[in-house]
């Protein structure tokens, strides 16, 4: 089988000595992954062109019964699939974001890539998304259940609050977009700074070693989180509102 993606951020595999090796070169790595940062689409850029609407691509994970999700899924098309078509169509996007979710219901395991642009470029995207032969070597080997993408012959989400919670304050719905989009490119960044940290491993070279590699990847981001994501995330938002407290779930102040 092929070797996958030889990319830079593919130079290494990962037989390190252990995770915490392999996380500390995750917080102090040094190349940048090449994610360009988003540019801010002034509100008055949106809605003078063309009719521009939100837009869903979908896939659906396989999740057994009993079993956990499979996490590590999600960076694996959002690095391998997404993020090849996504800097190819980045000038046609306006906006765009990732959403994760995984449920004992209908929908089940979910990833979603939504973007916000013109019919035209919605075609382009969904169609290089369903095109990407990894997609369907998941697909084939059962792991991805279904790629859906919505019909992008009528825009039906034209407003910025179209995809944001309806309980929300009117300008709160308008202006979330942009901070889950910045969120969006910090985790893909994050996800491309660890997969091309160098090893001393060779490149995946098949589906079974790619899908061990963003295993292990899933972990050192998961653990990132908890070590870091007090203060690096939370704590940081929290001082962009003047350090304010909030209600949480629990409803009582929190500072973070």
């Amino acid at each position: 089988m092929e070797t996958y993606r030889s990319e830079p951020w593919f130079t290494g595999m990962c037989h390190r000595l252990g995770l915490l090796v392999w996380l500390t070169a995750a917080l102090w790595g040094c190349a940048s992954s090449g994610v360009t940062p988003p540019s801010p689409v002034p509100e008055k850029a949106i809605g003078e062109a063309s009719p521009v609407g939100w837009w869903y691509a979908r896939f659906a994970i396989n999740w057994p019964e009993g079993a956990e999700p499979s996490w590590y899924l999600d960076p694996l098309l959002a690095h391998q699939v997404i993020a090849p078509v996504l800097q190819h169509h980045r000038d046609e996007l306006k906006l765009w974001r990732f959403h994760r979710r995984a449920a004992r219901d209908q929908a089940g395991h979910q990833f979603s890539f939504i973007f916000y642009a013109g019919p035209d470029a919605a075609r382009r995207v969904f169609t290089a998304l369903q095109a990407d032969p990894l997609l369907g070597e998941l697909k084939q080997r059962g792991l991805v259940l279904q790629s859906a993408c919505d019909e992008p012959d009528t825009v039906t989400r034209p407003n910025l609050e179209d995809t944001s919670d309806r309980h929300w304050p009117l300008s709160v719905q308008r202006s979330w977009p942009y901070y889950i989009q910045g969120v969006s490119e910090m985790w893909l960044n994050l996800i491309a700074e660890i997969a091309s940290q160098p090893t001393s491993g060779k490149p995946p070279a098949g589906l079974d070693e790619l899908l061990h590699f963003y295993e292990q990847l899933n972990r050192v981001i998961t653990q990132l989180w908890r070590q870091e994501g007090h203060h690096a995330f939370l704590h940081h938002l929290n001082a962009l509102f003047g350090y304010e407290p909030l209600m949480v779930r629990e409803r009582r102040p929190m500072n973070f």
